[in-house]
């Protein structure tokens, strides 16, 4: 009995140690999938799981896996530098709630999530997933958060979120930043009624903030810096997400004026719409809103700057009227903003409506008297559509306003009878509504062409107190949107109607042009003798031009020269129509759309090319300062006559028909050129801080404080944005063929420009390349374009490579002086980039490197060589590089107070010292171009390039 009670023991024993044995096993399954998931990786032994056998769920526990019972629930992996694909069944882990495959570097195919009902969270943000299947959102009903930022995914064609994805009832965060979405926003994500946060940055979304967005309850919503053309339309919409804190729309085509409703974003703390086509007055309720951030750059906001409420506000790159917070604008000013506003801000006349005083610069359309007071409204067919605004009656001073042949609806506003000098009005071919306003003075008022008007006196309705009589012609200096046969009224109080001097009006109308045609000709001919003969008398270069805006009734469509002799207060004026060849010499004749300015004016400024002008040389010749009048900097760049040649000459034409095709807050701009005997001078905006080259490779010689990692970051950012437009975004595609940091130059706030366009090529249509005669800066040439002179654009990809390397190291893209493994950067940095401590240890001296940076530091790197990749089908384009970089600028942010805020001003210092300080800081001149930039050029041609290349073509 003993025996078998034991025996009976050791069966229990046996039999519970089974089942414990049997219950702590992993579902086979899950098992399976997770060793498959472990065999694809290059490098599973950063897992640290068992090599042989083991058990998941079992005991010891396996890292980085969490179990309920027998099946696998978590897998966190974050950050471990996993390389290979995911298991293509991945989703049979059906009790999956959390998935943590965040900064690594997984690749291939992602496999479909469908089935995945339990999953609540999936990270799955920067890796190098290519391809995401149609059915991956499918059945995810308890998804919380998705993230798929920095993934490359179908890169070559982009890809939409499919409807399946509103399934996702529960969700809260989407984030999808720079991962090739393309397309309109989806209309459903606006009606997902849990969804807070949608980050949806540096994509290629396209299209206007759709209205299903009416209400959303986002916290969080960026939208920002779309690549293509980019998001559009107005943004009223956002007035109504009365949750929102953070609402990013920079880097679009955003157009419309902020709605007043913004105001209704009681929780909105940062609001940023920098680079966008926004237009109009600031809002008052925006300027009260206590935001911690505002980024109003880059738009056309226009009128006074408001005193802010917001912590860090900055409005840069605005035609605002002033540009102090809380200054007020001219009454003029003002009043035609508010017509700005009725006829809906047409690009044209918001390009050029700009500053304080309407006589005091371009105003499109607009002229003045003598005494500097406005005038004319010169806007015939100018595409204006809209309403008139009443505020036009505090422009006292107008006497002719045309507005013929527009969109116009609406009355004439009542307020437009107080304009006492107004002699002129016409309204012709609109879409103007009755009654008409009763004018008190007498007034040619232009009427037909306006349907819903009578047709008896051109649809004018005077009172009875007023009458008619015939209309004269306006004055020749103000031309007249009348086409042939239209009709006006002339409004003058106790003169009879229209149909009791009919007779005399059709006698006029023969008699009058007749008349006026004669005394023309008296006068015209003893004038054109006497003005020929002063001529030939005494022939003065003239010292400045004004080129006015094309008059869009002239039928000739001519360019209009004012030409002033400074010297005897002379002004001539002169037609131009047509293109003259800059070889002519002729300094009276302008390439349509271009500004000639004559030499005498570039002398004028640049002190006679002073010397103590200079602000550097180069292989074109010789850069100057120069001031204008109005105290304007300008950079004056002049060929010398000994290098005169077919090869300068190209690159003189080329630099002006590139920039006159192309216009970038990131490209030099070009102001004017002058062709006069053997001149050549081109005239740019003047960049005070000079070459980034001085500021990498000079600093110390110039007495310069060396680039802070957020200001190597912005450049780049801005170099990219420039290159990508150039390349990409402008009417034609060009190839600049000479990108390196000595024509990278930088403004006061160290923001970047490209410039010197003159080995400029227009781009091959699609993937193909364009054989030319070799040129640019050995080190930053690429090898497919040095060894066989075929080009493309991913030649300038491989330049901003060399550009990006010498941002992280302070190095020269070529430098014999170093040793011989590092002579040619490319060839050392690809040798050490791929080893962390190399990396770190070739990085510029010059940079304070912190913890928090070198992530950002690695990510540089990396794109730096893919850039630079042998094979110019492996380099990405610079849109990719305008992806990598953008979120680089905007999360970077200082644990501690950034010493650059504070200008260089010691804050502990007594006030008096601190203003000395700062004015003697303001005084300083930093020179433009450095002189030593060309130190990596080869003088010779080195073996392997193409014999077409010549050392007179190194620049």
């Amino acid at each position: 009995m003993v025996l078998c009670g034991s025996c009976m023991e050791l069966v229990v024993t046996l039999f519970l140690a089974l089942a414990s044995l049997v219950f702590s096993l992993t579902d086979p399954n899950d098992f399976a999938i997770i060793n498959e998931f472990k065999k694809g990786l290059e490098n599973p032994e950063l897992l640290k799981w068992p090599e042989n056998g083991g058990d998941p769920c079992g005991s010891p526990v396996w890292p980085h896996i969490v179990c309920a019972g027998t099946r696998i629930q978590q897998i966190q992996v974050m950050g471990l530098g996993l390389k290979g694909p995911l298991p293509h069944n991945l989703n049979q882990l059906s009790k999956l709630t959390n998935l943590g495959l965040q900064k690594n570097q997984f690749s291939g195919k992602l496999p479909s999530f469908s089935g995945l009902s339990e999953l609540k969270f999936a990270y799955l943000d920067f890796n190098q997933f290519d391809t995401i299947p149609s059915d991956f959102f499918s059945g995810l009903v308890n998804l919380q958060v998705l993230a798929l930022d920095s993934n490359p995914l179908n890169a070559t064609t982009g890809w939409s979120l499919p409807s399946g994805l509103q399934d996702s009832a529960q969700l809260l965060n989407l984030t999808m930043i720079n991962c090739s979405l393309t397309g309109p926003l989806p209309e459903f994500l606006g009606t997902m009624s849990s969804l807070e946060v949608l980050l949806l940055s540096t994509n290629r979304l396209s299209g206007p903030i759709p209205t299903t967005f009416k209400d959303a309850v986002f916290k969080k919503l960026w939208l920002n810096d779309q690549s293509g053309n980019g998001m559009s339309g107005p943004i009223d919409v956002v007035t109504t997400m009365v949750s929102l804190t953070s609402l990013w729309l920079h880097g679009n085509k955003f157009s419309g004026k902020i709605p007043e409703g913004i105001g209704n974003l009681t929780n909105l703390k940062e609001f940023n719409v920098n680079s966008n086509e926004l237009v109009g007055l600031i809002p008052e309720s925006l300027a009260n809103m206590p935001l911690d951030s505002l980024d109003l750059n880059n738009n056309h906001f226009m009128g006074p700057v408001p005193k802010f409420k917001a912590t860090n506000v900055s409005f840069q790159s605005n035609p605002f009227c002033q540009t102090k917070q809380g200054a007020t604008c001219a009454l003029e000013v003002m009043a035609l903003l508010e017509f700005l506003d009725g006829v809906n801000y047409p690009s044209r006349l918001v390009e050029s409506w700009s500053g304080n005083n309407p006589c005091d610069g371009n105003w499109w359309g607009l002229s003045c008297d003598n005494k500097q007071k406005l005038s004319v409204i010169n806007l015939p067919r100018s595409n204006l559509s809209g309403t008139l605004s009443p505020s036009i009656a505090n422009l006292e001073s107008v006497t002719h306003i045309y507005l013929g042949s527009n969109n116009l609806s609406g009355f004439i506003p009542s307020t437009w009878t107080s304009l006492k000098s107004l002699s002129v009005l016409d309204l012709s071919n609109n879409n103007i509504s009755p009654p008409l306003p009763k004018f008190t003075t007498p007034l040619k008022l232009v009427l037909n062409g306006n349907p819903q008007l009578t047709s008896g006196t051109s649809g004018a309705n005077p009172s009875p107190n007023n009458s008619t009589a015939p209309a004269t012609s306006p004055s020749s200096s103000v031309p007249s949107s009348q086409p042939n046969g239209s009709s006006s009224v002339i409004v003058k109080p106790g003169e009879q109607s229209p149909e009791k001097k009919d007779s005399k009006f059709k006698l006029a109308i023969v008699v009058v042009p007749i008349a006026g045609f004669v005394v023309l000709v008296c006068l015209a001919v003893p004038l054109c003798i006497y003005v020929r003969k002063k001529s030939k008398d005494k022939h003065q270069a003239p010292t400045s031009l004004v080129v006015h805006p094309r008059d869009p009734s002239d039928t000739d469509d001519v360019v209009k020269i004012a030409i002033a002799n400074h010297t005897n207060g002379s002004l001539s004026t002169m037609n131009a129509s047509g293109s003259a060849s800059i070889h002519s010499g002729e300094s009276h004749m302008i390439e349509a759309g271009s500004l000639l300015i004559a030499v005498q004016v570039l002398r004028n400024v640049t002190k006679n090319f002073s010397p103590e002008n200079e602000l550097g040389r180069g292989g074109f010749g010789v850069v100057y300062k120069g001031e204008l009048d109005d105290g304007t900097q300008i950079a004056v760049k002049r060929m010398e006559a000994g290098i005169i040649s077919n090869k300068a000459l190209d690159e003189f034409r080329s630099e002006i028909a590139v920039l006159s095709k192309v216009r970038h807050r990131h490209l030099v701009s070009l102001l004017g050129y002058s062709v006069e005997g053997n001149e050549r001078i081109l005239v740019y905006e003047y960049m005070p801080q000079g070459a980034l080259s001085r500021h990498l490779f000079h600093w110390k010689n110039f007495k310069l404080e060396p680039l802070s990692w957020k200001k190597r970051l912005n450049i780049a950012l801005d170099v990219a944005r420039g290159m990508e437009y150039l390349h990409t975004l402008a009417h034609q595609s060009f190839i600049h063929r000479d990108l390196k940091s000595s024509n990278i130059l930088l403004g006061d706030d160290f923001r970047a420009k490209v410039s010197d366009f003159g080995l400029v090529k227009l781009a091959p249509d699609g993937e193909g390349s364009v054989v030319t005669r070799l040129a640019g800066t050995f080190g930053y040439l690429a090898p497919e374009y040095a060894v066989t002179g075929k080009i493309t654009t991913k030649a300038d990809v491989f330049s901003f490579g060399v550009v990006l390397m010498e941002l992280l190291t302070g190095m020269m893209a070529l430098d014999e002086d170093r040793t011989e493994e590092s002579q040619y950067l490319v060839a050392w940095f690809w040798n050490i980039k791929s080893t962390k401590e190399k990396l770190m240890a070739a990085i510029d001296p010059a940079l304070d490197v912190k913890e928090e940076i070198i992530e950002s530091i690695s990510t540089l790197a990396e794109l730096a060589g893919h850039c630079t990749a042998r094979e110019p089908g492996q380099r990405p384009d610079m849109g990719h590089a305008v992806n990598v970089l953008s979120p680089l600028v905007e999360k970077w942010k200082p644990l501690e107070d950034d010493p650059e805020e504070y200008c260089g001003i010691d804050y502990s210092l007594p006030l008096n010292q601190m203003v000395k300080g700062w004015q003697e800081s303001e005084g300083k001149d930093l020179s433009y171009v450095d002189l030593e930039d060309s130190k990596g050029s080869i003088p010779a041609r080195p073996t392997g390039f193409a014999e077409s290349f010549t050392s007179a073509d190194g620049r």
